[in-house]
């Protein structure tokens, strides 16, 4: 008898295929989140697990699934799992990094672009028929950007995609700064990448790229105070998570001019909405789609189906999050 899996979301067919070859497969195919309780209920009987960010993964589920072992995270961030409570009852998670390293850094920049060159507003000036009724066909001084070539970036969080974005920098001829943990030797090699502490990082970048996971110590990391050291005609740009960024400082920052504009991927809440913040012109504003192309969808979700193979024949899966979960369980639904 195949063990079973249940998919919070329906995703890329190539996935669900793969993984029809070794388990029995059950989506939830609603286009909104599963509610809780029937999430509660699902996972009964439920050998693993594919789940989205927007599902909590914590104790209350795990005492639901008895039959449990495995967790594949439908992303790289793995923020809405439990992951300790996970290991302590030798439940094996994982996530999908690599794969959509690429799209997120493109598009990281096409929020970068956007909100320098006010591309949102010159677009919605254009369709609602102003610039027609305006009757000027070219100004001088109509919608006057930001320069971005040439001027100095700073990514907050230096792993894949930050060094991604840093790599897209160097083909403007930017200076590239950046914040990690710890320094990145090669990368500074590779790359001309200047180390700074984050204080100092904001206070040098014309743009600022958030691409850090959330954590304890990343949680509203961009308050108030440290928005007060960026320059008033600095962009921020967040591709990592909402509660990175204090949202209500960010609205103060830009409607008083402490920086000149933001785009976002991210937010407090999602789905979100924020009368204030969405009323701004100098902020792009997505919903969370940074790794949004065919290609990286479907490469998570074949990573995901690999995982779980791999877990079911008895391996290691390619991209485990805890790996001191071995040592409570071996691999394997046995």
């Amino acid at each position: 008898m195949k063990p079973k899996v249940f998919i919070t979301r329906r995703i890329p067919e190539n996935g669900i295929e793969l993984l029809r070859k070794h388990f029995e497969v059950e989506v939830w195919e609603d286009e909104h989140e599963i509610p809780r309780e029937i999430l509660l209920e699902k996972v009964i009987d439920t050998d693993a697990l594919v789940t989205m960010l927007s599902e909590r993964i914590d104790r209350e589920v795990f005492d639901s699934a008895p039959k449990l072992r495995i967790v594949a995270n439908y992303a790289v961030g793995y923020d809405n799992i439990d992951v300790e409570e996970a290991t302590k009852r030798g439940i094996y998670v994982t996530n999908t990094p690599y794969v959509l390293t690429n799209a997120t850094a493109d598009f990281a920049w096409t929020l970068l672009l956007a909100t320098a060159r006010r591309l949102v507003e010159a677009d919605n000036f254009v369709r609602s028929g102003e610039w027609k009724r305006k009757g000027v066909a070219w100004h001088p001084l109509m919608f006057l950007g930001r320069d971005v070539y040439g001027k100095t970036i700073g990514i907050v969080g230096f792993g894949r995609i930050g060094q991604a974005v840093a790599k897209r920098a160097k083909g403007f001829g930017m200076r590239i700064l950046y914040n990690a943990r710890s320094r990145k030797l090669g990368a500074e090699k590779e790359l001309g990448a200047e180390f700074r502490p984050l204080d100092e990082l904001l206070r040098e970048s014309d743009f600022v790229v958030l691409a850090v996971p959330l954590t304890k110590e990343t949680y509203h990391m961009i308050n108030e105070e440290r928005l007060k050291l960026m320059k008033p005609t600095a962009i921020l740009v967040n591709i990592a998570r909402g509660k990175v960024v204090d949202t209500e400082a960010l609205v103060k920052a830009l409607k008083e001019g402490w920086i000149a504009g933001a785009g976002l991927d991210v937010f407090e809440e999602e789905p979100y909405y924020h009368e204030e913040l969405f009323k701004l012109e100098n902020v792009v504003l997505a919903p969370h789609i940074g790794s949004a192309t065919f290609g990286a969808r479907e490469g998570m979700a074949e990573l995901v189906a690999r995982n779980l193979i791999a877990f079911k024949n008895g391996e290691v899966p390619p991209t485990l999050v805890n790996r001191e979960v071995v040592e409570v369980r071996k691999p394997g639904f046995e």
